[in-house]
C-alpha cells in the first residue's frame, strides 16, 4: 500500500512505513469519530455516513471523495480537528451531501461555477440544520449570499444556485471571495472531473438508492428530527423526483405512418450498380419509394395562464417546444397542433399546421388570462374539437402548469401529461391517469 508520504518528512525505510501507518490510523479514527457524532444527531443518514472507505492521500487538501472513498491528508485533517472538531464534522457531512445530491456526476456545466454552486448548496443545508455537531457561526458574506439566493423563493439545489450565480455578473474578485468562503473539500476526485469520461452508472445508482431510503426515513422520523433537518427533506424530494427528456417525451406522442420518400436504409447499392454494369441502364433493384417514419403528427398543447404561472416561464416552455418541433424531419408534411391558453376558461386556440406557422406564433406570442386555475375547461374544449372532427388521431395533450387547480374527474380518451419546469416545480397531486413530467431547460439546451 502506498501512503504517499513526502520525501521531506524526514523518515526513511521502516520508520517511514511505521509513521505512515500511524498517521493513517489516526486519520481513520478522526473520521470515524465524526461519522459517529453525526449519526447520533442524524440517524436517518446512517447508511450514507457509513458508505465510504477511508484512504490517506497527501495530495488532497484537507479531504475529498469520489463517492466510494473518503481521502484525507493526515496532517491537515489532524490540524483541523485540533482547531475545531465541528469543522471536521461539517466537512464530513459536506462530502456526504455532494454524494447524496450527485454533484459528482452532473455534466455540461462551467466547472468553476458548478463547484462553487455545489459547495454553497451543501453548506446552505448544513447551516440550516439546528444540530450541535455542525452548529457554527456564519460570516456576513455567507449570510448575505443566502439572503440573495433565498429571495428567489425556490429550493436551493445546486442547479438553481448555478443559474442564479450566472445571472449575478460576478467579478473575478467576488467569485474568488465566494470560493474561499464556501470551499470545504477537494473536488479533484470527482469521477466526471474532465467532462470526457462516461458517467459512472454504478455510483449514480448507489447514491440514488441511499437517498431514496433516506427520504423515506426522514418522512417517517419524528417531527422534531424533521424540523432540525431544515431544508434537507425538500432538497431530497427535489433531487429524487423523476426528470424527463422532453424531446424523448414528444417522440412518445408520435405515430407510425408511411411517407413518399426513398428509404435509404433498405436500399442495397451493390445490387443496383451490378445491374447497371451487367445490363447497361437496368438496375436489379431500386429503392423503395416509401418508408415508415416516426414523427410528431398531431397533439394539443395547453398553457396554464393563471397568475401562478409567470409569462416568462410560459414563453420558455413554448420556446423549448418550438425548438423540439423545429428540428429537421420533426414534422409530417401535414400536422395538426393546437396551442391553447387557458386558466379557468379557454382564452385562445391557435392551430399550427407548419413550422412557419409555429415560428410566426412564437414571434407574436402574447399571454392571455391570469385568472384562477381550472383544468376542466381545456379538456372539455379538446373533447369538442375531437367531436367536430378537428382531430383525426389525437395522441396526447401536454398541459404546462404549476399543478394547482381542479382536475377532470374522469380519465380522457387520450394520453395526458402535466409538465412542470424544474425551477418552478412544487409537489402536486397529479391524477393517476396522467404523466407528471418535470423538465429542465438546461438539459434541453445540452441535448440540442
Amino acid at each position: 500500500m502506498n501512503y504517499n508520504i513526502p520525501e521531506s518528512s524526514g523518515y526513511g525505510g521502516e520508520e517511514a512505513a511505521e509513521a505512515a501507518l500511524k498517521l493513517d490510523r489516526i486519520g481513520r479514527e478522526i473520521l470515524g469519530i465524526c461519522r459517529d457524532e453525526l449519526y447520533f444527531s442524524m440517524r436517518f443518514m446512517d447508511v450514507a455516513l457509513s458508505s465510504f472507505v477511508y484512504q490517506m492521500d497527501t495530495a488532497v487538501s484537507p479531504f475529498g471523495t469520489d463517492g466510494y472513498r473518503m481521502y484525507f491528508h493526515p496532517r491537515e485533517l489532524g490540524g483541523l480537528y485540533r482547531q475545531n472538531r465541528i469543522l471536521v464534522n461539517r466537512g464530513y457531512l459536506h462530502m456526504v451531501l455532494h454524494c447524496i445530491f450527485r454533484h459528482l456526476t452532473k455534466r455540461g456545466m462551467d466547472r468553476r461555477y458548478w463547484d462553487l454552486s455545489c459547495d454553497i448548496a451543501a453548506e446552505h443545508i448544513i447551516d440550516g440544520c439546528d444540530l450541535r455537531p455542525v452548529r457554527f457561526s456564519r460570516s456576513l458574506l455567507r449570510r448575505e449570499t443566502y439572503r440573495k439566493l433565498e429571495a428567489t423563493g425556490h429550493v436551493l439545489n445546486a442547479e438553481r444556485i448555478f443559474r442564479e450565480l450566472g445571472a449575478w455578473g460576478l467579478t473575478e474578485k467576488e467569485l474568488a471571495m465566494l470560493e474561499e468562503e464556501f470551499r470545504v473539500d477537494d473536488h479533484r476526485y470527482w469521477p466526471d472531473q474532465d467532462r470526457k469520461r462516461p458517467p459512472d452508472e454504478q455510483l449514480e445508482k448507489k447514491w440514488k438508492d441511499i437517498d431514496e431510503k433516506m427520504e423515506t426515513d426522514l418522512e417517517t422520523f419524528s417531527k422534531e428530527a424533521s424540523a432540525q433537518s431544515g431544508d434537507f427533506l425538500d432538497e431530497l424530494r427535489a433531487e429524487n423526483r423523476e426528470r424527463h427528456d422532453y424531446r424523448e417525451f414528444l417522440r412518445k406522442f408520435s405515430v407510425f405512418r408511411e411517407e413518399l420518400k426513398a428509404d435509404d436504409d433498405t436500399f442495397d447499392y451493390g445490387f443496383y450498380t451490378y445491374g447497371l454494369s451487367l445490363y447497361g441502364n437496368m438496375p436489379l433493384i431500386e429503392p423503395l419509394e416509401t418508408r415508415e417514419v416516426r414523427k410528431v403528427e398531431e397533439f394539443a398543447v395547453v398553457v396554464d395562464t393563471s397568475m401562478s404561472c409567470s409569462g416568462e416561464l410560459v414563453r420558455r416552455f413554448l420556446e423549448e417546444t418550438y425548438n423540439v418541433l423545429a428540428e429537421n424531419e420533426s414534422f409530417f408534411q401535414k400536422v395538426n397542433v393546437h396551442v391553447i391558453q387557458c386558466d379557468e376558461k379557454v382564452h385562445t386556440d391557435v392551430k399550427i399546421t407548419s413550422r412557419e406557422e409555429l415560428k410566426e406564433y412564437m414571434e407574436h406570442f402574447q399571454l392571455y388570462g391570469e385568472g384562477g386555475t381550472d383544468f376542466r375547461p381545456a379538456f372539455e374544449y379538446v373533447d369538442s374539437l375531437i367531436e367536430k372532427g378537428e382531430y383525426v388521431n389525437l395522441k396526447g395533450l401536454i398541459y404546462f402548469t404549476d399543478g394547482y387547480g381542479i382536475y377532470p374527474a374522469k380519465m380522457p380518451r387520450y394520453r395526458t401529461a402535466f409538465v412542470f419546469m424544474e425551477e418552478d416545480y412544487r409537489d402536486a397531486d397529479v391524477p393517476p391517469w396522467a404523466v407528471r413530467l418535470v423538465v429542465s431547460g438546461d438539459s434541453l439546451a445540452q441535448s440540442e
